[in-house]
């Protein structure tokens, strides 16, 4: 399957989401600007790949000023502002700023280039890490799928919302590679049809079973046991478990828990912002009305309708079986649980199947 993101020092390639999956093209990113607009027009999108392509976008900063000889704290400082502008919700994209902070402020008076050459090393590393966090996750998740497994995802929460491998559909990677998934139905993901246009490529691509439904069909196969788990990704978990994720997640968990299937959230620690203490506490993206008023290209409302589109939902942990991470599983006592997770250490190079 095609890289969600390659950087060969020069510039940022990001595989164009938008265009999947009639077409698979790049775009081509040489300045934290274009990295921004790349973002912000999901061209990359899923909170741990928007993370890692905005530390690349802080890297191309100090190549453009070691180029230009333009001062390069300046630089970077207008580097962070621009990205971290790009899309509010996704707190791995701040994790990620943070990151290039640290590292920026290890090599005090440093060249241009000692700083380019960090930076885009630590991007790197942010990249590879993020593939092996995801591969331990989904060894994790999986142990707690059930033989025979039919579960449901929503949005996209894969290889292309990643550096790799995924959250949500690397637990189920995982499981179908131990033989315990007999089907997964995805939610086609309205309005911008993340699960019809990408989970269900991954999957199909993969050779994993694979049923598309619309969202409002979950209920009735819910209840008629075609379904006997779910797993989502996130975009924030914050203190007290609450998890934000795509639109429509939490009527999946209110659905799963009135007909007793586990519902599972798979993320990896960066996606922890345990300094906000509930999901009322984070700001929810609202996306240009167009993407509701049009299907394809298509008009389907009428001119003068209002809109509503909040990007994303928060889920209440209280709805939540478990919250899988690279360190392991939480549940309930939910804020120790995330807190014991984020202390243990984790080492990437550590192959996931022997944690």
């Amino acid at each position: 399957m095609p890289e969600t993101l390659t950087f060969d020092g020069d510039a940022l390639h990001l595989l164009d989401q938008r265009a999947l999956p009639v077409d698979v093209r790049y775009e081509v990113c040489r300045t934290p600007e274009e990295t921004a607009r790349a973002i912000k027009s999901l061209v990359v999108r899923g909170a741990p790949a928007i993370g890692v392509a905005a530390a690349y976008g802080v890297a191309l900063a100090a190549r453009r000023a070691m180029e230009s000889g333009a001062a390069i704290d300046l630089a970077l400082t207008d580097a962070h502002r621009i990205l971290a502008a790009s899309r509010p919700t996704a707190v791995n994209l701040f994790w990620a700023l943070d990151q290039m902070r640290r590292v920026q402020r290890s090599l005090p008076g440093a060249s241009s280039e000692t700083l380019f050459d960090a930076l885009a090393a630590e991007a790197r590393k942010l990249q590879s890490d993020d593939v092996a966090s995801c591969r331990s996750m989904g060894e994790f998740g999986a142990s707690l799928f059930p033989a025979g497994a039919r579960v449901l995802t929503h949005c996209n929460a894969g290889a292309l919302a990643t550096a790799g491998y995924g959250t949500a559909l690397g637990v189920i990677r995982s499981a179908h590679r131990q033989g315990k998934i007999d089907r997964v139905f995805a939610d086609e993901t309205r309005p911008v049809l993340q699960g019809a246009r990408l989970t269900a490529w991954e999957l199909v691509n993969d050779q994993i079973p694979t049923t598309l439904i619309t969202d409002s069909m979950a209920g009735f196969l819910m209840s008629r046991g075609e379904i006997n788990c779910v797993v989502v990704g996130a975009d924030r978990i914050v203190a007290n478990g609450d998890v934000i994720n795509k639109i429509g997640t939490y009527s999946l968990a209110v659905l799963a828990r009135e007909h007793r299937i586990p519902f599972y959230v798979a993320a990896p620690r960066s996606t922890f912002d345990l300094a906000t203490p509930t999901g009322k506490d984070v700001t929810i993206e609202e996306r240009d009305p167009m993407e509701v008023l049009e299907f394809g290209g298509i008009r389907v409302a009428p001119v003068g309708v209002d809109v509503r589109n909040p990007a994303f939902d928060v889920t209440p942990f209280a709805l939540v079986t478990a919250i899988i991470c690279e360190t392991g599983v939480a549940q309930a006592p939910i804020a120790e649980a995330l807190i014991r997770l984020v202390a243990l250490p984790f080492d990437p190079a550590l192959d996931p199947a022997v944690r």
